[in-house]
């Protein structure tokens, strides 16, 4: 698979809807994850990203003209031992809480599909990292609907050992804008991871569509101590 140049595949496309990078950064040291969340509607746009404790929850930036909170209002990261999930809905919780039942990644969203927005039905983005011991592995997986009906659920993981150095793995919501939306296709798209986490979240910022952007989280883990850095952007602020 070639590798993207990342920049360029957020610039030409005005509306992914919601992503997730997770890869490895250039000097090999850091575990790297990103995730952002875009919005057409006024409802979507009036968010913002918070920190909670070591995750992440979105919250409405203006309390008052929040109308449905239902798909908005979550918490898309939280860290289980050595483990950070990372996803663009309720599943995040669905995950945590199967990992300490003693269920797989997989496993723990057999209950959970593609979000029930017809006529888009969202696809649902997760991710999980591993970082214990020195080493450093992830997962992805999408839950989408096939072809737009929502009679059938597609299911796909993807799973990533030993992850090199630079490069990182894409997922998100649409191929771009429409109506309705189309859901993402194919494995996440392979791209580049340059820099340290300040001009990696600068990167990513600055060429998600300025119209449509409103939120982006960005974390950087040392895979020798398991520290996290940890960096959040709001357009509302």
């Amino acid at each position: 698979m070639q590798k993207l140049n990342l920049a360029e595949e957020l610039k030409k496309n005005p509306y992914p809807g919601r992503g997730i990078v997770i890869g490895r950064s250039e000097d090999g040291k850091a575990a790297v994850t990103a995730y952002f969340i875009m919005g057409r509607s006024s409802n979507s746009r009036n968010r913002i990203f918070v920190q909670e404790g070591e995750g992440l929850r979105t919250q409405a930036f203006d309390p008052g003209k929040l109308e449905d909170p239902s798909l908005i209002i979550y918490a898309p990261v939280r860290v289980l031992d050595s483990r950070t999930i990372v996803t663009n809905g309720d599943q995040t919780d669905t995950v945590y809480e199967g990992l300490q039942r003693g269920l797989t990644f997989e496993q723990s969203l057999r209950s959970q599909t593609f979000e029930p927005d017809a006529p888009n039905y969202t696809p649902r983005i997760s991710g999980i990292l591993q970082v214990e011991k020195g080493g450093f592995s992830y997962a992805m997986s999408i839950l989408k609907s096939d072809d737009a009906d929502p009679s059938s659920c597609l299911r796909h993981t993807f799973t990533y050992e030993d992850p090199k150095a630079g490069e990182g793995r894409f997922l998100h919501t649409y191929m771009h804008d429409g109506s309705p939306l189309p859901s993402f296709e194919g494995e996440p798209k392979r791209v580049g991871i340059s820099g340290d986490i300040d001009s990696f979240a600068k990167l990513l910022w600055e060429n998600l569509n300025e119209e449509n952007k409103v939120s982006l989280f960005v974390r950087y883990i040392d895979i020798a101590s398991g520290t996290a850095t940890t960096r959040i952007l709001n357009k509302n602020r």
